[in-house]
């Protein structure tokens, strides 16, 4: 491979980031916010069970964006690691094992979503129950759910703060990037460890989203963007490959 094409070839590695970044981009906002928002109605049961059938199609969508969502962020961390394997190889290790961590939590959760279709599913063996209890069991696998989203939100920020300290320290990606991502980190742990500790968190929601939207969103956002439109500087990468060759 010519000097050229070696080049070449990391820039459409940063721009095939790019490209997956944007594609989470919709599916997650999808996924993991406008189904739960658009059927859940927090503590009426009757009114969430009446939204799930009328838009079961939906609720199957949610799981399968949130699937695909999953499966893409990941190969999008795998080529960030390729990316900035030369700044620190062990730091970017535990970037990635940080981040795979949290992938089967999320995928796993999505059963409790499933599990609220099967019991309005109307199979012969839920006879045993009556409504209103098909209906508590529903709203169950739902808050289920949502606990499972923040216990997975625990390694979504766990393995910001690796991304962020080599983009920081890369020289071929903006070091301000590096320290919006490092603060989003402590953004996401704060959030989750506030849903476990605070007995009332949704009463705190209000003060608790938009401050953590801020802290988390800007880095991962303004990265993602541009991989997408800039890539990164090939020179500073070259010399970043050969000092650690």
């Amino acid at each position: 491979m010519t000097a050229k094409e070696k080049r070449n070839s990391i820039k459409k590695t940063a721009r095939i980031a790019g490209v997956l970044f944007l594609i989470t981009l919709f599916l997650a906002p999808f996924a993991e916010f406008f189904v739960r928002q658009t059927l859940i109605v927090p503590g009426d049961a009757a009114r969430t069970v009446s939204n799930i059938m009328a838009s079961e199609s939906l609720v199957r969508l949610g799981i399968v964006s949130g699937l695909i969502y999953q499966t893409v962020f990941t190969v999008y961390v795998l080529i960030l690691y390729k990316l900035l394997k030369p700044v620190n190889k062990n730091v970017a290790s535990l970037m990635v094992m940080f981040f795979l961590i949290g992938v089967p939590i999320a995928m796993l959760n999505l059963l409790n979503q499933f599990a609220a279709l099967l019991l309005l599913s109307g199979a012969d063996y839920l006879k045993a129950f009556a409504a209103d209890q098909l209906h508590a069991q529903v709203m169950l696998f739902l808050d289920l759910q949502e606990h499972g989203v923040q216990i997975a939100s625990v390694f979504w920020g766990l393995w910001l703060f690796p991304l962020g300290y080599l983009v920081y320290k890369s020289g071929f990606l903006p070091r301000v990037f590096g320290i919006l991502l490092m603060i989003g980190c402590f953004g996401y742990l704060v959030d989750s460890f506030a849903f476990f500790l605070l007995p009332n968190y949704e009463n705190y929601e209000a003060i608790f989203l938009p401050a953590i939207a801020l802290l988390t969103i800007p880095g991962e956002l303004l990265l993602g963007l541009w991989l997408l439109i800039k890539g990164v500087n090939v020179e500073e990468w070259e010399k970043r490959a050969l000092e650690s060759a």
